[in-house]
Formats: structure tokens, C-alpha cells, sequence
């Protein structure tokens, strides 16, 4: 039989803490952010809506702009049935509403996502570069910030809109070229605390120039951060993309989105078919709810004070 003294354990105690917390930052807030029940739930979540929004064609016996000329025989919405195939229901038109919230979830999903990716590619390269050469033209970037910001940024948007066509492409662009001022701020200021570190000392001292150290050490180093605030921005983009269509500005007709399928909804509900609104405005609350978990569960993986 083999006995270990305490001594031997204590060491061996000792060795396995030293490799944990020899762990790299990602590694780390990997560990910690699996550990978050309410965040893993999330990402589940999100999963399922992603597949739904991408893999419901592929299910659905109807396509998103077809009209079932037998829902609208007696003149009222179809209710969800398996039987017809309409597991949603059909809106007023006959459409399958199956097929219209997977590609509303889609188109909502992506403007999310593209949004977010142009305002944090944005804000980020602009913020880091203010926040490390400083002085002057740190000054004049960010009074150009406070400017812009100043101007309502809804107003914005819908003169864009309004001025260049309603079309999803603009819708993209215009909601991320309107939201990376807040992204920009923030890495400005954790850009400042950085830039005077050591290792960025001894980049400048192998004569790095500038916007070398800027991409290779003061972006990678922001990552953290950027990671966490994008997840948050993720809803905010679904929010003025759903307030655009619902207002008419948006997504037009035959495609559509979750403002649009939550205004159509609301217009029907006199008719006692809660479904058209349910259904979409369900999808909605559980994406945003999501993400905001998992942005919550980003930024305690990611706390430094915590690891």
C-alpha cells in the first residue's frame, strides 16, 4: 500500500495551483465562464435560435413570401397547426408565419451581428490610436466624438433612410456607422492605462513604430473588453433595427424582420390572434435576454480582479 506524507500532498497541492494559475487570461475566463449556469443557459438559447433561423427553410413546407389560398377562405388568420403545415399560423395575408419569423430571426440576427462588427471595428482602431499618441490629436479626435454624439443618432438613421432608399444594405452600414462612438471611448481610456506599461516600453525600445505597437500589442490587449461590450451592443443594434422597421423605415415587404412581424402583430391583435405577435415578440425577448446574460457572464470572466 502506498502512503503519502502530508508534506508530499501540501507540494503536490501547491504544483497543481501553480499550473491554474499559470493559465492564460482565455483559458481562465473559460473555466469561469462555464461555471456561470445563467450565461451556459444563454448560450444554449442562443444556439437553438440560430439554428432556428437558419435551418427552419430547410423544415417549414412553405416559403416566407408564398400565400396559402385556403387560409384565407373564411377571411381570418390560420391558427398554428401540424395538420396544414402552418406551425406557426399564417398572418393576414396567408403567409406562413414559421417561415417569416425563421427569416425575420435571420435578417434581425444578422443586422446584430454586422452592426456590432463595424462599430467595434471602428471604435476600436479610432479609440486606440486617440489613446496613444495623445496630446493634440488625441484632443481633436475625441472633441469629433462629442460632437457627433451630440446629434440624435435616431434622427440620423431615418434622414439616411429617408434620403438614400429603404434598403437592408443601408440598414447594415447606417446602424454601425452610428454606434461605435461609445466602443471608441471606452478602449481610449483603457488605451491610456496601457500605453505606459513595460511591455509597450520595450516594443517602442526594438523601434516598433507606432501603429505596429497600436495593432500588435494596445488592440490585442483590449480584447477583453471589446469581446464584452460587443455582446451588449449586439442588442442595442437589434432594438434600433426592430424601432426602424417597426416605424416603417426598415426591412420592406416581402422580407421582413422582428419589428415588422411585432408590428404586424399588434395590428391583428383586435382580431384575438395573439400568435402573429407572440411568436415573433417571443423570439425577440429571448435573444436579447440572452445576450445580455452572456455579456454579464463575459464581463465577470474577464474581471481581472477576479481571477
Amino acid at each position: 500500500m502506498l502512503f503519502i506524507s502530508k508534506k508530499t500532498a501540501k507540494l503536490a497541492e501547491n504544483v497543481a495551483a501553480d499550473d491554474v494559475s499559470g493559465r492564460s487570461l482565455w483559458a481562465t475566463a473559460m473555466a469561469r465562464f462555464t461555471k456561470n449556469k445563467a450565461a451556459m443557459t444563454s448560450l444554449a438559447v442562443l444556439i437553438v435560435i440560430f439554428l432556428f433561423a437558419f435551418g427552419a427553410p430547410f423544415v417549414s413546407e412553405w416559403e416566407y413570401s408564398k400565400i396559402d389560398w385556403e387560409a384565407l377562405k373564411d377571411d381570418s388568420l390560420q391558427a398554428p397547426s401540424i395538420a396544414t403545415g402552418h406551425y406557426f399560423g399564417t398572418d393576414e395575408q396567408g403567409r406562413d408565419m414559421f417561415a417569416r419569423v425563421a427569416l425575420g430571426s435571420k435578417i434581425s440576427l444578422a443586422v446584430g451581428i454586422i452592426g456590432a462588427a463595424i462599430a467595434v471595428f471602428i471604435g476600436t482602431l479610432y479609440g486606440a490610436v486617440a489613446g496613444y499618441f495623445g496630446g493634440h490629436l488625441d484632443n481633436l479626435m475625441m472633441r469629433f466624438v462629442d460632437i457627433m454624439m451630440s446629434i440624435p443618432y435616431m434622427f440620423f438613421l431615418i434622414l439616411l433612410l429617408v434620403a438614400f432608399g429603404k434598403r437592408i444594405e443601408l440598414l447594415f452600414i447606417g446602424i454601425g456607422l452610428i454606434s461605435w462612438m461609445d466602443m471608441a471611448r471606452i478602449v481610449r481610456g483603457q488605451t491610456l492605462s496601457l500605453k505606459n506599461k513595460e511591455f509597450i516600453e520595450a516594443a517602442v525600445a526594438t523601434g516598433l513604430t507606432s501603429m505596429t505597437i497600436v495593432r500588435r500589442h494596445i488592440v490585442p490587449n483590449l480584447m477583453g473588453v471589446v469581446v464584452v461590450f460587443a455582446t451588449l451592443l449586439i442588442p442595442q443594434m437589434i432594438l434600433t433595427e426592430s424601432f426602424i422597421s417597426f416605424l416603417g423605415l426598415g426591412v420592406q415587404e416581402p422580407m421582413t424582420s422582428w419589428g415588422a412581424l411585432i408590428d404586424q402583430g399588434a395590428g391583428t391583435m383586435r382580431y384575438g390572434t395573439i400568435w402573429q405577435l407572440a411568436f415573433p415578440l417571443g423570439f425577440f425577448i429571448a435573444t436579447l435576454t440572452s445576450l445580455f446574460f452572456i455579456g454579464d457572464g463575459l464581463r465577470d470572466a474577464l474581471d481581472p480582479k477576479d481571477r
